[in-house]
C-alpha cells in the first residue's frame, strides 16, 4: 500500500474502502451481501498505474464544473471565458484534466464511531479556463450506520462556476459480477432535464411520465434502457432545503441496497456498456447557460457547501 496515494478506511460493520489521491478517487468499496460475503461493488483497479491508463473518471470527484458546459465557454458579469473543449466543441466534467486527474492532498481520520478522509485541492486561477483560485475540500465519512458520507466544501477569490460530484460506477453484485441490468432502481423524480443531439440540455424540464427515465416506481434498469444506455439528469422532488431521498438500488441475488440522499438539486443516471451505474448527485448540467436551472456560481465570500449520503444495506427475508 502506497503511503501517500492509498489509504484504507474501515467502519463499525464490515463496510470499508480505499482511496488515492489522484481525483481523491475511490477505488474499492467492500460491502456484505445477504450472507455476509464481501464483495467490491465499485469498479476500479488494483494499482494507480491502471487508474491513470483509464480515461473514465472512476470513482473520482469531478469538477471544479461536473457534467457538460456547451461549447466550453460561458459569460459571468459581462466576461466571456473559454473553457478546455474535452467532448467535441463542448466542456465535460471540468476539461481535459479535471479535478479527477489533479492530485489531492488527503488525511485520514478515525472517531468513537466513524472514520474516513479528508482530501483538499486548490484550483488555481484560470485552471481550464476558469476564473479565480478555488480551494476545494472533499470529506469521505463511514460511520456505524454503513453509510459512506460525501460532504463538499469550496470557497473561491472570483466568481466562478462550481458543481461537484462524486463519479463511482456501482455494481452490487460484485465488480466483476456481470452487467447491473437486473438492479431494481427507484428514482425519486417526477422531471428530468431534456437533452438534444448532442446531450446538451435544451431549457426544458419534462415529465418522465411514459419515457424510459420513469423509476417513480421500482423498475429493473434494463426493463426499458435505451440502445446507448442511461446519461439523463433528473430534477429531484425536493419538499425544502436539506437532505432529500433521491434513489434507492436493490440487487436480487446478493441482496444489498444502495440508498442516496443528498442536499443537490439533480442527480445523473449513467450506465454506459451496462456492467455499473452512476448517480452523481450535482446541480443541472450546462447551468450557466439556463438561468430557470439552480444557479452553479460561487461569489467571494460564499462557501460552497453539499452532502450525499450513500447508505448501504441488504433485503430481509
Amino acid at each position: 500500500m502506497e503511503k501517500k496515494s492509498r489509504a484504507k478506511i474501515a467502519a463499525v460493520h464490515a463496510l470499508s474502502f480505499r482511496t488515492i489521491a489522484r481525483g481523491a478517487s475511490i477505488t474499492s468499496l467492500l460491502a456484505p451481501d445477504r450472507q455476509g460475503r464481501l464483495a467490491d461493488i465499485v469498479l476500479g483497479y488494483d494499482n494507480d498505474e491502471e487508474f491513470t491508463q483509464d480515461p473514465r473518471p472512476l470513482g473520482a470527484i469531478c469538477g471544479r464544473c461536473a457534467n457538460r458546459i456547451a461549447n466550453a465557454q460561458f459569460t459571468l458579469d459581462g466576461t466571456t471565458y473559454h473553457l478546455s473543449a474535452n467532448r467535441g466543441r463542448d466542456h465535460l466534467h471540468g476539461g481535459t484534466k479535471g479535478f479527477q486527474r489533479a492530485e489531492w492532498r488527503g488525511s485520514p481520520f478515525k472517531g468513537s464511531t466513524t472514520s474516513g478522509i479528508v482530501f483538499e485541492f486548490t484550483s488555481p486561477d484560470g485552471d481550464e479556463g476558469y476564473p479565480g483560485t478555488l480551494q476545494a475540500k472533499v470529506t469521505y465519512t463511514l460511520t456505524e450506520k454503513n453509510e459512506l458520507i460525501v460532504d463538499y466544501h469550496a470557497t473561491t477569490d472570483k466568481a466562478t462556476p462550481v458543481n461537484l460530484t462524486q463519479h463511482a460506477y456501482f455494481n452490487l453484485r460484485g465488480r466483476s459480477a456481470g452487467d447491473v441490468l437486473g438492479h431494481l432502481l427507484h428514482v425519486n423524480a417526477n422531471g428530468y432535464t431534456v437533452l438534444n443531439n448532442d446531450l446538451l440540455p435544451t431549457g426544458e424540464i419534462a415529465s418522465v411520465r411514459g419515457t424510459p427515465y420513469d423509476f417513480r416506481s421500482k423498475t429493473a434498469i434494463g426493463d426499458h434502457v435505451p440502445a446507448s444506455g442511461y446519461d439523463i439528469n433528473y430534477a429531484l422532488n425536493r419538499a425544502a432545503k436539506g437532505l432529500t431521498h433521491a434513489a434507492r438500488v436493490e440487487e436480487p441475488t446478493s441482496g444489498r441496497t444502495l440508498d442516496v440522499h443528498t442536499t443537490e438539486p439533480g442527480m445523473q443516471l449513467y450506465t454506459g456498456d451496462g456492467s455499473a451505474f452512476c448517480l452523481e448527485t450535482q446541480h443541472f448540467p450546462d447551468a450557466v447557460h439556463h438561468p430557470n436551472f439552480p444557479s452553479v456560481i460561487l461569489r467571494p465570500g460564499e462557501a460552497y457547501r453539499s452532502r450525499t449520503i450513500f447508505t448501504f444495506g441488504v433485503l430481509t427475508g
